[in-house]
């Protein structure tokens, strides 16, 4: 099951990225395991699985030890609380939601106690709604020179989580402004800030991501199913 649910979604990666006139190479799939058993996980990697993707820190942690795989990448996607930054240690190959200045500079300065440098992506409220983390635009452009700047972090790309929406082609129009704001912020020409990733579309939207640019998606749900709670992965 699981692994024939996978070999859907990287059919469906290939298909989109073709349709866009792209290598499917240039997409990363992050399964997201948040809520799945170990055992899942297991099964994902057996089936060709190679990078997972967890939104909270020490359900994160319990599963990356227990799991204990070492040729596999570990991504934290959910939204990070100051208070937990020191017990991401070097797990994570790439955070995906630095969703402002004052966090940045929290992890940079553990990362640099810790002698390492962490990837992270930028989040974004492309969309401006209020229950949304994320930084605004102008604020991303304001402060990307600031970015620059942290010695703990490395700044590789932006991210960002669109409006729920029963229509699903609706989200388009939010990843198109991202990666639009993805080369506005390229052409400042920060030193020190890498935008090459875009880390956009779930489960129900990934194949419209790929479309407007994506290089990372988050995919859980189409290949472990629905979780006890909702999610939105």
């Amino acid at each position: 099951m699981i692994a024939d649910n996978l070999a859907s979604v990287k059919l469906h990666i290939s298909e989109a990225a073709k349709k866009a006139g792209r290598s499917p190479d240039s997409i990363r799939l992050i399964v997201v395991s948040k809520q799945v058993s170990s055992e899942k996980v297991l099964d994902a990697y057996q089936a060709g699985a190679k990078c997972f993707g967890e939104n909270k820190v020490q359900e994160a942690i319990s599963k990356i030890d227990e799991v204990n795989l070492p040729d596999v990448g570990w991504h934290f996607i959910g939204h990070l609380q100051k208070n937990k930054i020191k017990y991401l240690d070097s797990r994570f190959d790439l955070i995906h939601s630095v969703d402002s200045l004052s966090l940045a500079k929290k992890i940079s300065t553990h990362c640099e106690s810790q002698n390492r440098t962490q990837a992270v992506l930028l989040q974004v409220n492309i969309s401006g709604e209020e229950a949304k983390f994320g930084m605004t635009p102008s604020e991303l452009k304001t402060q990307l020179p600031d970015f620059a700047q942290l010695k703990g972090i490395q700044v590789q790309g932006l991210m960002t989580i669109p409006p729920q929406d029963s229509e699903v082609e609706n989200s388009r129009k939010y990843f198109s402004r991202l990666r639009e704001l993805r080369d506005d912020c390229q052409a400042l020409k920060v030193q020190g800030v890498e935008l090459n990733e875009l880390s956009m579309g779930m489960t129900s939207d990934f194949t419209i991501a790929i479309e407007e640019g994506a290089t990372l998606v988050r995919v859980g749900t189409a290949i472990f199913g629905a979780r006890a709670t909702p999610g939105g992965k």
